[in-house]
């Protein structure tokens, strides 16, 4: 079995992305790992260049600026990446996200199990979206727990934005891939930069979106029943950017108002629980094996 991992990059630096460690634990569980890495601001090309893994690819790439519907740009960076992987499965990781060590052993173990199951085309991750601080995390329908990571890198799939995959059937209209967990969490630290940082990247990419940018003013305007504590461990390879790039504690704004989405995501939540726990998030997969 040979596993490719994938993602794309541009000005990670400036944007506050653990984008290193991301990859250097992406480089953990695949055998090879290829990065677009779009032309930056900053110093995100030298710092990938220096992680010096002979199974890192680096393409350079040019972002389409004029595109900036629902994230499109993101989803060309994203398949350009994932079109020169080799493997027999692709691991799309994103720069604020990150594997814990503890399950390396098991993201392999689940890609051999289902290695020649060809009806599973994807492998479904759980997930940690740490909120304001890496103590906190955000837990509520608003927020997708499950999301595919990992495609059959043999079916006709195609990304309409960096979040998830369609499947092409006879040149037909796109469906979400059949998948199976993978029996462990991804860890999402998109929500901890600096508010310095949440900031510079709301004014860079909002665009590609087709979104003016708006001024980030913190991280207190939530709905404090969405926020859970996480008392379990953080990726080891994240110690020193936890330390001196995130922020250190949430801080919630006592006079923060609910809005219309807020109340809709409590009722969905007292839903859920008087049906045993019953998901109610947006899935991008079809589940056919546990």
């Amino acid at each position: 079995m040979k596993v490719s991992g994938f993602t794309f990059l541009r000005n990670g630096t400036i944007l506050g992305y653990p984008y290193v460690e991301s990859l250097k634990s992406l480089l953990a569980v695949c055998d090879e790992v290829v990065a677009a890495i779009g032309a930056s601001d900053d110093d995100t090309l030298e710092q990938v260049r220096a992680i010096n893994d002979p199974r890192l690819k680096i393409i350079e790439t040019t972002w389409n600026e004029n595109m900036q519907d629902r994230g499109y740009t993101y989803a060309q960076q994203k398949m350009i990446a994932q079109f020169n992987c080799t493997g027999d499965w692709a691991f799309y990781l994103e720069g604020d996200e990150v594997i814990h060590e503890q399950d390396y052993a098991t993201i392999r173990a689940a890609m051999e199990k289902h290695l020649n199951d060809k009806e599973v085309e994807a492998l479904v991750f759980d997930y940690y979206h740490f909120y304001g601080s890496p103590t906190t995390y955000a837990y509520s329908p608003r927020w997708y727990r499950r999301a595919p990571r990992i495609i059959r890198n043999s079916v006709r799939s195609w990304a309409p934005d960096g979040l998830f995959w369609l499947i092409m059937n006879e040149n037909k209209r796109g469906r979400y891939p059949n998948a199976a967990f993978a029996g462990c969490h991804l860890y999402h630290y998109g929500h901890v930069r600096s508010v310095a940082k949440m900031n510079e990247k709301q004014k860079r990419v909002e665009r590609y979106w087709g979104k003016k940018p708006t001024e980030f003013l913190g991280y207190g305007d939530i709905d404090p029943q969405s926020i859970r504590n996480f008392t379990a461990t953080h990726p080891a390879i994240l110690a020193t950017w936890l330390q001196t790039e995130a922020e250190p504690v949430l801080k919630l704004n006592p006079n923060y108002q609910l809005t219309k989405r807020d109340k809709k995501h409590r009722l969905m939540t007292k839903l859920e629980n008087l049906l045993g726990g019953k998901d109610f998030t947006k899935k991008h997969y079809k589940l056919i094996r546990k």
